[in-house]
């Protein structure tokens, strides 16, 4: 029964996505915020108590970034359409991933399956984006926080977004040339 805590709070904050959602779009930041830093709290539980318990799957590995980003999409979807932030933002952060999954699933078609694992920048990216998910709701609790720092959050964002975004896409197109020139190798030695 404990070995299946690690995947229950990791799908618990996966659902958690549209009460954090819900609350967004009807101005509710109390309560986003709130739900956010449940969210927060069970990604932190769920690492931990995968570790302690010795329950690491591979269910909890796929769907652990994928709670992460489907709460990050709805978080930024729903603050742009509130007026929160600017549309271009969200459509950054959505971008940036949807360039890494269609990539992911060429590499896949042409190659085969891989080992795929976050990179430093991308765990950077991740960390800022949350940071600014919950500055935003915070600034909307709060008047104590001041418009320019929503500014440079944002220039933050856009900046770690593309970063991480050109930094799989370098690495993973290296290793394309490098699996097929392994490939022609391959070939010609049979």
């Amino acid at each position: 029964m404990l070995q299946q805590l690690p995947n229950a709070l990791t799908i618990s904050r996966l659902l958690l996505a549209g009460p954090l959602g819900f609350f967004i779009l009807q101005h509710h930041y109390e309560w986003a915020l709130l739900t956010g830093l449940v969210a927060g709290i069970s990604d932190a539980l769920d690492g931990f108590a995968a570790r302690r318990l010795n329950a690491q799957s591979r269910l909890g590995a796929a769907l652990d970034p994928i709670a992460d980003k489907v709460l990050i999409t709805v978080s930024f979807v729903t603050f742009a359409h509130t007026g929160l932030i600017p549309w271009y933002l969200a459509y950054a952060v959505i971008a940036r991933d949807v360039v890494i999954v269609l990539g992911a699933a060429c590499y896949q078609w042409r190659f085969g399956d891989f080992e795929f694992s976050a990179t430093r920048l991308s765990k950077a990216n991740m960390f800022v984006q949350i940071c600014f998910c919950v500055l935003v709701l915070a600034a909307q609790v709060s008047n104590g926080i001041p418009q320019l720092a929503i500014i440079l959050g944002s220039a933050a964002v856009l900046f770690i977004a593309g970063a991480s975004g050109f930094d799989y896409v370098m690495k993973w197109s290296a290793r394309a040339v490098q699996q097929s020139r392994a490939n022609a190798r391959s070939d010609r030695d049979k």
